[in-house]
C-alpha cells in the first residue's frame, strides 16, 4: 500500500534528475560549440570569413551533438584578427524542455557559453599576404 503512494514521488524525482542532468549536458554541448566557434574564427584571415566561419562551425557542431536548440546565435568580439590578440565567441541557444526529458513538458531555457581562442602570433593578414606576392623576388643566381 505504501508503495503505491511513494511510487508517483520517486518517478518524479527520477524525471527531475534527469532533467537536470540532460541540462547540463546541453550547456556542455554550447560550451564546446563556443569552442570550436572562437577556433574556427580565429583562424580566418578577415572579419568576415571569420564571422562566416563562426557560424558555420558552431551550426555543424550542435547539428552534429544533436542539442536541441533552436535559433541558435553566434556573436564574435574579433579584435581585428590581429596576431597576438584573441576572438571571443558566444554561443546562444534555446532549448525546450519536452527535449530535454521526452515527456512533452512545456517550456524553453535559454543556454549559452562564451570561449576565446588565440590569433597565431606568426599569421599574416591576407592583404600583407598579396603584398608579398606581388613583390619581385631575388632569385639569389648570382
Amino acid at each position: 500500500m505504501e508503495l503505491v503512494l511513494v511510487t508517483p514521488l520517486l518517478l518524479l524525482v527520477l524525471m527531475t534528475v534527469v532533467a537536470l542532468g540532460r541540462l547540463a549536458d546541453a550547456r556542455l554541448v554550447v560550451a564546446d560549440t563556443a569552442h570550436q566557434a572562437a577556433r574556427a574564427a580565429s583562424l580566418a584571415r578577415t572579419e568576415s570569413d571569420a564571422r562566416t566561419g563562426a557560424r558555420r562551425t558552431a551550426q555543424a557542431a550542435l547539428h552534429h551533438a544533436g542539442a536541441g536548440c533552436s535559433r541558435p546565435t553566434v556573436a564574435l568580439i574579433t579584435s581585428g584578427l590581429q596576431p597576438g590578440g584573441s576572438v571571443t565567441a558566444k554561443v546562444t541557444c534555446t532549448v525546450a524542455l519536452h527535449h530535454l526529458i521526452h515527456t512533452g513538458m512545456p517550456g524553453r531555457v535559454t543556454v549559452s557559453g562564451t570561449a576565446s581562442s588565440p590569433v597565431d602570433v606568426h599569421r599574416r593578414h591576407r592583404e600583407t599576404l598579396s603584398v608579398l606576392e606581388s613583390c619581385p623576388r631575388d632569385g639569389g643566381d648570382e
